[in-house]
């Protein structure tokens, strides 16, 4: 559901060579991430469910922090791109756009409910706040290209010019990131469709 971004790596710590399959274990910490947040999955939780020892998970991914930062990258890779965003025939059709796939993508059957990266690392101690910081900066993109885009109509007069494009865009991401929460809180891809629905009357005139 959102915009790819780049994420600082963190030095590799020594240990014994992997003896697993690293696309798999990927997928095995991303369930895990996504169900638990960051700082609900220990090292320990994470061996134990890819079926490895502590070295060899330090040795293949230097440590937890640069896990979650492959695993988000991991995540991250299928949502719209600032490219995406840009190429959209209008800016009203990138922010429909946006939405309905935000809804599918927080209340697939076969996946945890909710986003990653809308709802990830909000509320962290002071351990983390790095790691938050950069979960920002990704919502950030996502808000950033919406925002061009909405710019690039007002100036060739699709828009009134009396749309402030940081407000709009930031309302349509605020409707995104609460779509993650909804679904948290138990709401269905219906209901979370009648809410898009809602949202996109909203749209300038």
């Amino acid at each position: 559901m959102t915009i790819a971004s780049s994420i600082a790596a963190e030095p590799r710590v020594r240990g014994r060579k992997p003896t697993f399959d690293r696309t798999e274990a990927l997928a095995i910490a991303l369930d895990l991430f996504w169900r638990r947040g960051y700082e609900g999955v220990s090292i320990s939780d994470l061996c134990q469910a890819i079926g490895i020892a502590a070295p060899s998970l330090y040795h293949a991914f230097g440590s937890k922090a640069e896990l979650y930062r492959e695993v988000v990258r991991l995540y991250n890779a299928s949502n719209l791109t600032p490219k995406d965003i840009a190429a959209t025939p209008s800016a009203q059709v990138a922010a429909q756009t946006i939405l309905e796939r935000g809804v599918l993508a927080v209340t697939r059957p076969d996946r945890p409910v909710g986003c990653m990266i809308s709802s990830g690392l909000l509320m962290v101690g002071l351990d983390n706040i790095g790691l938050a910081a950069e979960l920002r900066v990704l919502r950030g993109d996502l808000r950033g290209a919406l925002e061009d885009r909405i710019a690039r109509d007002v100036k060739e007069g699709v828009l009134s010019a009396a749309v402030a494009p940081p407000t709009l865009a930031r309302f349509y991401a605020t409707v995104l990131q609460g779509l993650s929460v909804q679904a948290v809180d138990g709401a269905t891809q219906a209901e979370l469709d009648a809410v898009v629905l809602t949202a996109l009357r909203a749209w300038p005139k």
